[in-house]
């Protein structure tokens, strides 16, 4: 089947460019400064103590020899574990990514929601209120840091208003988190039919799904505004409305040329954000993957911060071969 041939050709691409992010990705955290012996120990070890912990880590040993090591530990899907928490990294990472996830997923369609619509309405008209609002938004969404809108955003709807909760975590501390079965609060207190807790989790959503989404929803209509202007102002697209079609069905047919072109932007956006959206996490306490690799890098702590690449690294991967899959649905030429 030409699908599972397509698929085929995709997959032999991840293995070499897996160990190529974790080969920089090693010797670059390498080079963070701090001596994880010390940190775990404390300022006041003895020099014989460190040694003896830096021997029992590895850490005396040859780079190339610890990479090897660690190599063959992932291949056997043993990220470490970390000295801050005392667990394995797999197993806080399988508990934070989902938080990180229903962020960032919310964010995007947050985005796609405002940028798709104004992009394409922006295209239609080249002059008017429309085209210069979405002009304007454009430069102002790119100019932008997410986490400073984020503290404005805090202080407007949280410090003066009072409209949302405290933006610590997740749930409210008085409320009872369901059960986990997917990680996301919102589809797990649907799951379990805690209203209360359904309410906490989307009222501690709400500040930083609408940062992502009015920062990201730039790209996305900058990517819709372009694209569309030129499907329209293309041959086949001439020739419709020649033909006498409603301005409609033509419109239609020059949004469904843009897609693949939409579809790049988010996924680029959708693999940016999984490690991008950590400064959103950290303003909002969020409690997410990428909050603790920064933790990991500040304190010296190795294996937190390459679990986490290796993490974003492999959903990075997946969420490319999907769109890479809905271009093969939408480009009848990719078929052949």
């Amino acid at each position: 089947m030409p699908i599972l041939r397509y698929i085929g050709r995709r997959v032999l691409f991840v293995i070499p460019q897996l160990f190529g992010i974790i080969l920089v990705s090693f010797f670059l955290v390498k080079l963070i400064p701090g001596d994880p012996a010390v940190m775990m120990l404390g300022p006041t070890a003895s020099t014989q103590s460190i040694a003896e912990l830096r021997d029992k880590l590895g850490l005396s040993k040859p780079l190339i020899t610890q990479f090897g090591r660690y190599l063959h530990d992932v291949a056997r899907g043993d990220l470490g574990t970390s000295w801050q928490t005392t667990r394995p990294v797999t197993e806080d990472l399988f508990q934070r990514f989902p938080a990180t996830l229903e962020l960032i997923t919310l964010g995007l369609l947050v985005a796609l929601a405002i940028g798709f619509p104004l992009g394409v309405a922006a295209a239609r008209r080249r002059r008017g209120p429309i085209r210069k609002f979405a002009d304007y938004y454009g430069l102002l969404a790119g100019a932008l840091p997410d986490f400073w809108l984020a503290l404005v955003l805090i202080y407007v709807f949280y410090t003066a208003l009072g409209w949302i909760p405290a933006p610590l975590g997740r749930i409210d501390m008085a409320v009872v988190p369901p059960p986990t079965v997917t990680g996301s609060l919102v589809i797990d207190s649907l799951i379990a039919g805690n209203l209360a807790a359904l309410a906490s989790s989307l009222g501690h959503l709400l500040l930083p799904v609408l940062t992502l989404g009015l920062i990201n929803a730039g790209p996305i209509l900058k990517m819709t505004q372009s694209t569309v202007e030129r499907t329209l102002s293309s041959d086949f697209i001439r020739y419709a409305e020649m033909c006498g079609l409603p301005r409609r069905v033509v419109l239609r047919q020059a949004v469904r040329a843009a897609l693949p072109s939409v579809l790049t932007i988010v996924s680029v956006l959708y693999g940016f954000l999984i490690g991008g959206a950590v400064l959103v996490e950290i303003v909002f306490s969020w409690g997410g993957a990428g909050q603790y690799a920064v933790q990991g890098v500040l304190n010296a702590d190795v294996n937190p911060v390459l679990g986490f690449v290796v993490f974003s690294a492999v959903l990075s991967l997946v969420i490319y071969l999907v769109v890479d899959l809905l271009y093969f649905a939408l480009d009848p030429r990719m078929r052949g």
